[in-house]
């Protein structure tokens, strides 16, 4: 990959955005079941987290799944949204979680930071899984993401995201198109790209996979709601407040066009899910070859 690729988003218009939707509760209907595919997927493989980051945490709806599959976990959710975080600890590390009761055990105490995907703050080598459901598609550097959880991580540990990739909206933009709207509207990264970025930035064996969700509406206005619990528009070239006083009025009649043999409108999305783990070495564009600190010093087994 000759460039790697960047998103064309607003940093501070992706956090209003989602500091409007706190603590994302009614978003849970797509974000919640993306989840449970990803830990559908981790349960094939063989891994015992207990420091486990999650990126993009939003309100730390992950905690108790994760606490669920890994009792023990020592878990950091990261967000650069402030009234994201502030929910969590609201909800997460001031009183005892669900989790927590149904064992009767203590468990250890959840840490909600905000902090930047690409600039965590966290140790190097001090976490051995990242977790990221739904968050990295609203980083305008995704490499640099990818970069930041390769340095958190300890070798051997495991990254695990999803994320929207281009074949999602394709109904949105032709109802746009139709209804003479030009407005820019959210792009995403293909995931071979992200097989090649996670190579590139020196994890091993990656694998990625998608599916395309249907979402089924029997009303226009509500798949315009849906989009925006899920994050809404925060890219750059949008046209604030969208042109003229009809546009919503054109745009749903666009839609409902749309309508298919069954009656319903359908917004596809193009959802990918990839995991890799974080080598030993890595080749950087000098030539050199950095070997991580963790790394020095070991023998083979029997050496």
């Amino acid at each position: 990959m000759s460039q790697p690729p960047t998103l064309p988003l607003e940093p501070a218009h992706v956090i209003r955005q989602f500091a409007r939707r706190a603590p994302l509760d009614k978003a849970q209907f797509l974000y919640g079941e993306i989840a449970q595919r990803m830990l559908q997927r981790l349960s094939y493989i063989k891994v015992q987290p207990h420091a486990v980051m999650d990126a993009g945490c939003g309100a730390g709806h992950a905690l108790e799944p994760l606490r669920a599959r890994y009792a023990n976990i020592d878990y950091t959710g990261i967000d650069a949204c402030p009234p994201q975080i502030r929910a969590a600890i609201d909800r997460y590390a001031t009183r005892p979680s669900l989790w927590q009761k149904l064992r009767n055990k203590p468990t250890q105490a959840a840490r909600f930071l905000v902090a930047d995907m690409a600039d965590t703050g966290q140790p190097p080598e001090s976490q051995d899984l990242v977790w990221s459901n739904m968050a990295l598609h609203w980083h305008h550097r995704p490499h640099e993401v990818l970069a930041e959880w390769r340095r958190v991580l300890k070798t051997g540990g495991l990254a695990m995201f999803s994320c929207l990739g281009p074949g999602s909206l394709k109904e949105l933009r032709q109802a746009l198109a139709e209804a003479g709207i030009k407005t820019a509207v959210p792009q995403f990264v293909d995931m071979h790209d992200f097989g090649d970025l996670l190579l590139e930035q020196g994890f091993a064996d990656p694998v990625m996979d998608q599916e395309v969700i249907t979402l089924t509406y029997r009303q226009a206005d509500r798949l315009l709601d849906d989009l925006r619990v899920l994050g809404g528009n925060p890219s750059l070239g949008r046209t604030p407040g969208l042109v003229g006083r009809d546009w919503r009025g054109r745009l749903l009649d666009a839609l409902q066009k749309q309508r298919h043999l069954d009656g319903t409108i359908h917004l596809s999305l193009e959802v990918a899910y990839g995991h890799a783990w974080r080598a030993a070495s890595r080749r950087v564009s000098s030539g050199e070859t950095r070997i991580s600190i963790d790394s020095i010093g070991r023998r083979p087994a029997g050496g």
